[in-house]
């Protein structure tokens, strides 16, 4: 049977035998056993509707023995035997050519060279998933392969729900995860609904297809780490030789030590999964791998001397390197964290003192037992961080929940006045107010070719008009441009393609609607020679309400509510939007955030035009228009500028009050 035909056949006619777990890839953890006697059966009736009943004698037990070993039902024995990458988007059987550009960007999510746990169906951030199961998988893209474009596809947290009758205008497909009743939202909820098989953990860009391996946050860290130096260091100092100190190498964390490459200083970055830290040093996403505390301390003193640009991946737990660097006395210039401790339960965040696989067996069988030990690890990782900011390291939150939990914990990182954080996260301090203020957000494309010519073209396509809009550029976004027009340059060279032939960059509606408007015109007229695929990162100017994180330095009450991220999702959609999705959860946790996103074809045509300055535009500014409401000094500039540009456009604008007026009322 042929690729083509294996996708249209969706599930298999024979019962395909089954299938042993495949080592060469890392598996997620085993999940906890959270479901009652009888909500194990029903997980099992829900597992088994998917198949005929002549076949539910044998998978039964199988699934049973899934559920029990892994605390899901994954389904292994359906998994596809074909190689899950990202294709041509001319080897995939489709009736509509935007249903085969979401095909692409479904397998190269599934791509053991960009996915945490491909054989899970994880993509990152170890419970971002795209599907909840193999059926699933195969069902999508069986229906992927039939559809037209006066249909759309509905995907319930995963399941294909059907396809149904729509226009060409409408999106192709509708994605939804996670997206509980607000009181059923806690991370035990996840676990007990999840592996009952009717909802899942989308994460941002996984459960939306738009996840591009690592290279998708290397840019945001490149751009966080350059500005935390230059909040820090003298003027004109250079960071070569300066150090960065956080953790993670498994999914987007795998990104910080080519950001600290290209960021100019010496990044050391702890993994506790040997799997990971060695797949991202065989990638070449890590300069140097060191396996023993001594060896990364001589290391680390060497390159501080010699003034290098080095990054270092430490295989142990990230609390112990910072104890024994201040043993040291190792001047940690910036630091930060970014395991998954939005998933702290359920292998997101590692106790110090124990192995990987002793962590592992001890989350399986004493869960309780693991919490308490992770918990107690924040404590000392807060207390260790304290040590270094009182001589002078400059850490931030970098958005993963890493002050959220130490709190939780018990951990002393409360500023005096008992309710805010004593460390900021880097939104408040950097992103929020030098880039999404100013609509400035993580813009991405993959060419549906899958040449790496086609994507240097596009390179430079985006290079020469960041560089037109910097002749005319006000001061306020000066940086922004320079910055962003050095990343882009440079791109090809830090070899940042893992997975589909895919680029992003910061860049306002402005900046996104004229690249995206060459990019249409390069497909229209030949230079490329196949559809590009448009999207964004959901940790964006306005898909996001999340109030640790995208929205914390929103200062008005409302960063807690999530009209934003809802309209964003919405207004995308019925102004050309290809695919679009809203999920529950994310970087900072399950019923902390909501998060949207979309996909947006861009073939060539005069209505892929009209459809990318409508959708791009009001994709950015609903969020500036949001945080200038918020009184954001940066956003109130961004949206009268844009106020003064586009005549079709009304905002509200917040009258300001004197502070001194309130102070002077008395107020119990």
């Amino acid at each position: 049977m042929t690729f083509q035909e294996e996708i249209q056949q969706g599930i298999p006619t024979q019962l395909p035998a089954p299938r042993p777990l495949d080592a060469s890839v890392s598996h997620a953890p085993r999940r906890k056993d959270i479901l009652s006697p009888e909500e194990k059966k029903l997980a099992l009736r829900n597992a088994l509707r998917y198949f005929p009943a002549e076949w539910h004698a044998e998978l039964a037990p199988e699934f049973r023995a899934e559920l029990a070993a892994y605390g899901r039902i994954y389904m292994h024995r359906f998994r596809p035997t074909y190689a899950m990458h990202a294709r041509p988007v001319t080897d995939y059987p489709a009736r509509s050519p935007q249903a085969a550009c979401i095909m692409l960007m479904v397998q190269n999510n599934l791509d053991p060279a960009v996915a945490q746990h491909p054989h899970e169906l994880i993509t990152y951030g170890g419970n971002g998933a795209v599907f909840q199961n193999w059926a699933q998988y195969l069902l999508t893209m069986k229906y992927l392969s039939t559809m037209t474009d006066e249909q759309t596809l509905h995907l319930y947290s995963g399941h294909p729900l059907g396809l149904f009758p729509s226009s060409p205008f409408a999106p192709r497909v509708v994605v939804t995860n996670g997206m509980m009743i607000p009181n059923y939202s806690r991370p035990d909820d996840w676990e007990r609904y999840n592996a009952l098989g009717v909802t899942q953990y989308g994460q941002m860009t996984a459960g939306s297809f738009m996840y591009i391996g690592p290279q998708g946050i290397v840019h945001g860290t490149t751009i966080t780490v350059m500005n935390a130096f230059r909040k820090t260091l003298p003027a004109g100092q250079s960071p070569a030789g300066k150090l960065f100190l956080t953790a993670g190498l498994g999914g987007m964390s795998g990104a910080q030590p080519k950001a600290g490459n290209i960021a100019g200083c010496v990044t050391v970055c702890a993994e506790i999964n040997p799997t990971a830290a060695r797949k991202r040093h065989a990638q070449g996403w890590v300069d140097e791998l060191h396996e023993t505390l001594d060896a990364l301390v001589a290391r680390v003193k060497e390159a501080k001397a010699r003034q290098e640009v080095v990054s270092l991946a430490y295989l142990g737990n990230v609390v112990e390197v910072w104890e024994r660097f201040y043993e040291e006395d190792i001047f940690v210039e910036i630091g930060s964290d970014q395991t998954s401790l939005h998933n702290p339960w359920s292998g997101g965040y590692y106790p110090a003192g124990l192995s990987y696989e002793e962590a592992n067996e001890l989350l399986a069988s004493q869960p309780e037992a693991f919490r308490a030990q992770v918990q107690a690890t924040l404590r000392r990782h807060a207390a260790t961080v304290n040590q270094h900011a009182a001589r002078g390291t400059y850490f931030f939150d970098y958005g993963n929940a890493f002050l959220l939990e130490s709190s939780r914990a018990g951990a002393d990182v409360l500023a005096e006045n008992g309710v805010d954080f004593r460390y900021s996260s880097y939104v408040q301090d950097i992103l929020g107010p030098m880039c999404f203020d100013y609509g400035f957000g993580p813009f991405r494309w993959v060419c549906a070719s899958g040449a790496p010519a086609d994507l240097t073209l596009t390179d430079q396509l985006a290079h020469d008009v960041l560089v037109a809009l910097r002749a005319d550029a006000p001061p306020e976004i000066q940086q922004q441009l320079d910055d962003n027009i050095r990343w882009i340059a440079q791109a090809a060279q830090n070899r940042l393609v893992v997975g589909s032939q895919a680029r992003i960059l910061y860049a306002d509606a402005e900046g996104r609607i004229r690249i995206a408007l060459a990019f249409n015109e390069a497909v229209r007229d030949g230079r490329l020679p196949a559809p590009v695929i448009l999207g964004r990162d959901h940790h964006d100017v306005s898909g996001t309400d999340s109030p640790f994180r995208e929205t914390s330095n929103i200062y008005d009450g409302s960063r807690f509510t999530a009209d934003m991220a809802v309209h964003n999702v919405i207004g995308d959609s019925f102004r050309g939007a290809t695919w679009v999705s809203i999920h529950n959860g994310g970087g900072v946790g399950w019923g902390e955030v909501i998060n949207g996103g979309f996909g947006l074809v861009l073939d060539g045509s005069l209505e892929a035009e009209r459809k990318l300055q409508s959708m791009l535009f009001f994709d950015v500014n609903n969020g500036i228009a949001r945080r200038s409401w918020a009184r954001n000094p940066e956003a109130r500039f961004a949206i009268e500028r844009e106020l003064a540009r586009s005549t079709g456009l009304q905002v509200m604008l917040p009258h300001l009050v004197d502070d001194g007026l309130l102070d002077s009322l008395p107020i119990a």
